[in-house]
């Protein structure tokens, strides 16, 4: 990022960042904090995985032509490691009154360095939670407690 910008100025990122996807935590986003480059995070829920709603038969029944398939985030052991991740974040989503695909988007908002976040809809109906996941003000002992979480699962 750094060659690029002696060349030409860089307005905004979009990279991938979930919970279980955070390669650009180390370089890209303090880079992007310092120059003042906006970074709209894509996939936060990393492809339904993080959405409460993935099992392993819906994995399984994925048509063959879905890149899920083929994706090492829906393939053991770590899809099994995730599922379980996902489901000890039931409860602290509960206390927060979203579901745990919302808590998903709003660990990724939380950190300064990222101005947005693009989610993909299935329905209208879940554009309320989407919102409301922006302004989600998650206690730093839990944000503390999902880092627990993702190391007990090695992701």
């Amino acid at each position: 990022m750094k060659r690029a910008q002696a060349i030409a100025p860089i307005s905004s990122l979009q990279p991938p960042y979930s919970l279980v996807q955070r390669e650009i935590e180390e370089g890209i986003l303090p880079h992007a904090a310092a120059t003042n480059v906006g970074v709209i995070v894509y996939s936060p829920m990393k492809n339904g995985l993080l959405s409460g709603k993935m099992t392993k038969e819906r994995v399984q029944n994925l048509p063959g032509d879905d890149f899920r398939g083929r994706s090492p985030y829906f393939q053991e052991p770590r899809l099994t490691a995730t599922l379980e991740m996902v489901e000890e974040l039931r409860p602290m989503a509960a206390r927060y009154g979203c579901s745990v695909g919302e808590l998903a988007i709003g660990w990724t908002l939380r950190n300064p360095a990222v101005t947005g976040a693009i989610v993909g809809l299935r329905n209208p109906g879940q554009i309320e939670g989407v919102v409301q996941s922006a302004n989600l003000k998650v206690e730093a002992a839990d944000f503390q407690r999902i880092e627990d979480l993702l190391r007990k699962h090695g992701l």
